[in-house]
């Protein structure tokens, strides 16, 4: 199936505001990709297909799950909102035809993130944070960072999202956590401070 094939194909699934913002997601993801020296058209298809499972909520993606054997956690099976990551992919793959592990890879984790994404996930993961069409507060620090580092752009909407998370008291998925952690780690921004015991009288 062609990239056009697949655009038609998800116009007539999602609705108009999701299909646009897929399409801007492909548009940014392309524009990533040739910043940082990814494959532009695995980054055009993970990009345009990202959210084609956006509106499988509820029982009816955790009976899909069951049917397809996707493996789902405690936080998923309560938030189901996150299982359209897991679903898109096996959608993409069965649906759209895309075989290639990468671009499946990226569609999984591009709501959590992940440890150690490969740099396709990363693109799609920041590529839907920042489409023109997002407008909360920080964004354009975002927009502004992620042409001179993916990396950090990532840890700043990783800290942002956790933050909007917890204030919205909602359960935060380990894999978020851990591809905070992982970036973290590996660029060497960890503050360690001493722990001191203070004796009193």
């Amino acid at each position: 199936m062609t990239l056009e094939e697949m655009q038609k194909k998800l116009q007539e699934t999602l609705p108009k505001g999701r299909f646009q913002h897929s399409v801007n997601v492909m548009h940014e993801a392309v524009k990533l990709a040739e910043i940082y020296g990814e494959d532009k058209n695995k980054a055009a298809i993970a990009g345009l297909l990202h959210d084609c499972a956006k509106g499988i909520k509820g029982e009816e993606a955790l009976e899909i799950c069951k049917k397809h054997n996707i493996i789902i956690d405690e936080v998923m099976q309560l938030q189901t909102g996150l299982l359209h990551g897991p679903i898109g992919s096996h959608i993409a793959d069965c649906e759209y035809g895309v075989k290639d592990p990468y671009i499946l890879n990226a569609i999984y984790y591009h709501t959590t993130g992940c440890e150690n994404m490969d740099r396709l996930t990363k693109i799609i993961y920041i590529a839907d944070y920042i489409e023109p069409n997002r407008s909360f507060y920080g964004v354009e620090k975002i927009r502004r960072k992620v042409i001179s580092d993916l990396d950090e752009a990532i840890i700043i909407a990783l800290n942002t999202t956790i933050k909007h998370v917890i204030t919205k008291g909602h359960l935060l998925h380990i894999n978020t956590i851990n591809a905070r952690n992982y970036l973290i780690k590996e660029r060497g921004h960890i503050s360690v401070t001493k722990n001191i015991r203070h004796n009193e009288g």
